[in-house]
C-alpha cells in the first residue's frame, strides 16, 4: 500500500508536442531541453509515445527519439511510452531496443502497447505498405510480446527454415550483455491480464482514459504469476499534469492542450496547439455548454494547480491506486511570446513537482 504522505517515485512522457509557430526542429529542441531538466531534477524515467500523422505531436518513432535524448541526458532512463507493436516487425523493434541498451546500458525501457496510435490509413501504411492486404497484426500481440522478448535475450530464439535439419539461431544483437526491461501498457483490461500471465512490469494510460483504472490494476495484481524477470506485480501509471505558481495560472496553461484533446474526442479537425491567449479566446467565445462540460470533465481527471495543490494530487493518485511511481505527462502550454525551442511551462511543471 503506498503510504499518501510520502512523494512517488517520479518520471516523465513526452508526445513531443508541436505548437502554434513551431517546427518539428523546434519541437525536437524543446523536448531535449525538458528532458534535461527531468534528468537533472532526479526524476526517474523519461519515456516518448508513437504517435502518426497528428499536426500537434512530433512523436512518431521512439527508438530514434531515445537514441536522442539517451545522448542528451545522463542518468535518467530513456524508453517508450510506448512502441505500438502491431506497427512493426517483432524482430526490428527488439533489434532497435538491443542496440539503444548497448549504446546507453541500462539506461533503457521498452514500453510496448497494442493500440494503432494513428488512423486507419496510416495504420495500413505502416503495417503493409500502400496498397497492401491487412492482417491480424492485433490478434497476434500476445505472439509478438513473447518474441520482442525472447529475441532480446543473449540466446535469442531457434527458428525452423524449411528444409533446414533443425533450428537456425536469431537474435537481436550478436553479443548482449545486458536486456531492457519490457512493460505493457494499456487502457483497459486487455493488457492487464496480458501482464499478468506473462509476469511483465503494468501501465496504466490514467492520462489517455482516466476511467478503470483501478480495476485494471487490481485485476492485474490479483492475477498475476511471477516470471523469470519479475517476481511480483509492478505498476505504474500515467496522469497528465499542468503545474504553476498559481493555481489559477496553471488552468490557464491547460487550456490549449484541453482543446486539442476536445478537438480529438469529438472529431473536429486537429491542429497544432493554440497560444494559451487564443485558446482563452476560443474556450470563452467559441464554446457551447455540451462543450464546455466535456472539458471541465477532462480538468477534474488532470492534475493541475499550484505546487502544493499538484504535489498532494500526485500522492493521492499514487496511494488511491496503490503504485509507488507516477509519469507525469507535462502538458502545460506556451504563451505567445514563448521562444519557439523551449518549453518553459512545460520544465516549470516538472520544477515544482520535484521541489
Amino acid at each position: 500500500m503506498t503510504d499518501s504522505s510520502r512523494t512517488p517515485t517520479l518520471s516523465v512522457l513526452d508526445l513531443v508536442p508541436v505548437r502554434s509557430g513551431q517546427t518539428t526542429s523546434d519541437a525536437l529542441a524543446a523536448s531535449t531541453a525538458l528532458a534535461r531538466t527531468a534528468d537533472d531534477l532526479g526524476y526517474a524515467r523519461y519515456w516518448v509515445a508513437e504517435h502518426h500523422n497528428m499536426p500537434a505531436v512530433a512523436s512518431t518513432h521512439p527508438p530514434v527519439l531515445i537514441g536522442l535524448l539517451a545522448a542528451a541526458t545522463r542518468r535518467i532512463r530513456v524508453g517508450s511510452g510506448g512502441v505500438m507493436l502491431p506497427n512493426h516487425a517483432p524482430l526490428v523493434v527488439a533489434e532497435q531496443f538491443a542496440l539503444l541498451e548497448a549504446a546507453f546500458p541500462g539506461r533503457i525501457d521498452l514500453g510496448i502497447g497494442r493500440a494503432p496510435g494513428t488512423d486507419p490509413v496510416t495504420s495500413m501504411a505502416l503495417r503493409h505498405g500502400a496498397g497492401g492486404v491487412a492482417d491480424d497484426a492485433v490478434a497476434r500481440f500476445p505472439q509478438y510480446v513473447e518474441e520482442v522478448q525472447a529475441l532480446l535475450t543473449p540466446e535469442g530464439v531457434g527458428v525452423t527454415v524449411p528444409g533446414s535439419p533443425r533450428p537456425q539461431a536469431l537474435r537481436a544483437t550478436p553479443a548482449a550483455t545486458g536486456v531492457p526491461p519490457v512493460w505493457l501498457l494499456g487502457s483497459s483490461d486487455y493488457s492487464a491480464r496480458l501482464a499478468a500471465a506473462t509476469g511483465t512490469p503494468y501501465v496504466f494510460a490514467h492520462h489517455f482514459s482516466g476511467q478503470g483504472t483501478a480495476e485494471a490494476l487490481d485485476l492485474y495484481r490479483s492475477t498475476f504469476r511471477p516470471s523469470s524477470r519479475l517476481a511480483e506485480p509492478r505498476t505504474l501509471v500515467t496522469v497528465n499534469a499542468v503545474v504553476a505558481d498559481t493555481d489559477e495560472e496553471a488552468r490557464r496553461l491547460a487550456l490549449p492542450q484541453q482543446l486539442t484533446m476536445l478537438a480529438l474526442r469529438t472529431g473536429a479537425p486537429l491542429s497544432a496547439a493554440l497560444p494559451v491567449e487564443e485558446a482563452e479566446v476560443v474556450v470563452r467565445n467559441n464554446l457551447d455548454d455540451h462543450r464546455r462540460g466535456l472539458l471541465d470533465a477532462m480538468a477534474s481527471r488532470w492534475i493541475v494547480g499550484g505546487p502544493e495543490t499538484a504535489r498532494a494530487a500526485v500522492a493521492d493518485l499514487a496511494a488511491r491506486f496503490e503504485v509507488d511511481e507516477v509519469m507525469i505527462s507535462p502538458v502545460a502550454g506556451a504563451h505567445a511570446d514563448t521562444a519557439a525551442d523551449r518549453t518553459p511551462a512545460r520544465e516549470r511543471t516538472l520544477e515544482l513537482l520535484a521541489a
